[in-house]
């Protein structure tokens, strides 16, 4: 960790700025899955032990594209927040101007405050600088702990810390060294799972690790690509056509490193009660069926694959795993690196749809690491530079 964290900062009786990632899912005004609050809990207290003379939160939750929506309001945050933290925590409704200020100095020492949705300006995501300037005015010390948007260089993100000592937080900081630790420093055999629909937002993060890795197991929609790349027939399954060249392409330089499902289950409509049966991946699928997941011979060849690991990352479900049907593949996949972990195996889950899986599957707690940044988890693996990491004050 070259950058400087909360241990390296004066705090006392300072208004620490912190850029929280509580891009949290919210129904009928309730959080509905509080994770991603619970993971910035170390940071938070943390700072509050250090007696601040206020703690600042601010964060994105959507897309509301610049415009005032209730429906993205981080007011539904407050009373999770307040039980976690065991303090009063105050809400505010915008993040910029003088009523934000005067919220701000009306708070007891030591007081917390949550800020409104960010992107409610259309500054936020243009890294506008007069929206950054306002930003840091609110604060004495800038904290980004905001991992799953680091990968943004947006106002809250990057162009306040232009303005203040900046700082990375605890989760900032344990996502970096386990990101950035696995790839350029695994203990071996490494390997990574990729799935998901799509070759083509991955094949920079596939032709980095081809380079880092053992193995390279691939399954989900990405692998129907390869699939037809190879000559085979896959009816009406999700795949991308302009790619195939570049899948091919994929396959030659890995020289055997890529594996792929050696058994697939196929479904003759897109529907969870569709008619399936499973059949060999070099099988042509039949026409008007489709390809949702992987069968039970490929999750028994790649336990195999898995069995010797010491490190394995996994990004992206093996099928559709929203269907319960076409679930199983994902969950047993999440099943096996549970057991591997309690046998010393370091896993790491890449965030989005594979931390779903494995709160899916009621295995997160048996995971070494979660990632609480999907997107922000690829770039780092594709061997990018994230803005929001970037703009941290070096250690000296």
């Amino acid at each position: 960790m070259k950058k400087k964290t909360i241990r390296d900062i004066e705090m006392k009786d300072k208004r620490v700025l912190v850029r929280v990632d509580f891009n949290v899912p919210v129904a009928d005004g309730k959080v509905t899955d509080d994770t991603r609050i619970e993971a910035a809990l170390p940071t938070l207290k943390y700072i509050l032990e250090q007696k601040p003379r206020s703690l600042i939160l601010m964060s994105h939750l959507g897309r509301p594209k610049g415009e005032r929506k209730p429906e993205f309001s981080l007011k539904p945050v407050v009373p999770v927040l307040q039980d976690h933290l065991g303090t009063e925590a105050r809400f505010v409704d915008d993040c910029i101007g003088e009523k934000v200020e005067k919220a701000i100095e009306d708070l007891p020492q030591g007081g917390v405050i949550l800020l409104e949705n960010t992107r409610f300006h259309g500054g936020e995501t243009k890294n506008n600088p007069e929206m950054s300037k306002q930003l840091a005015a609110l604060g004495d010390v800038y904290v980004n702990d905001a991992f799953g948007s680091a990968h943004r260089a947006h106002a809250s993100t990057t162009g306040v810390a232009d303005h203040l000592p900046a700082v990375a937080g605890f989760l900032m900081e344990k996502e970096l060294d386990f990101l950035v630790n696995a790839v350029e420093s695994p203990e071996r055999p490494f390997i990574a799972i990729m799935g998901g629909a799509k070759i083509s937002d991955k094949i920079e993060v596939i032709q980095t690790l081809l380079q880092k890795v053992d193995r390279l197991l691939i399954g989900g929609g990405m692998a129907n690509t390869f699939f037809k790349a190879q000559g085979t027939d896959v009816g009406e399954s999700l795949v991308e056509d302009e790619v195939l060249d570049t899948a091919r392409d994929l396959m030659e330089a890995a020289e055997g490193k890529i594996i792929l499902p050696r058994e697939v289950v196929i479904a003759d409509a897109f529907d969870n009660n569709a008619k399936a049966m499973s059949i060999p991946s070099d099988e042509n699928v039949p026409s008007g069926w489709r390809i949702l997941d992987i069968g039970a011979g490929a999750i028994h060849a790649f336990q195999q694959e898995l069995e010797s690991a010491r490190t394995i990352i996994w990004n992206g479900p093996m099928g559709v795993f929203e269907m319960p049907n076409f679930a199983k593949g994902t969950i047993q996949l999440a099943m096996t690196l549970a057991e591997l972990t309690e046998k010393g195996t370091k896993t790491i889950i890449g965030g989005g749809d594979s931390a779903a899986a494995v709160q899916q599957a009621g295995v997160a707690d048996k995971m070494t690491h979660i990632s609480t940044g999907g997107g922000a988890s690829l770039e780092l693996l594709e061997g990018k530079q994230l803005p929001g990491v970037a703009a941290l004050n070096d250690k000296a």
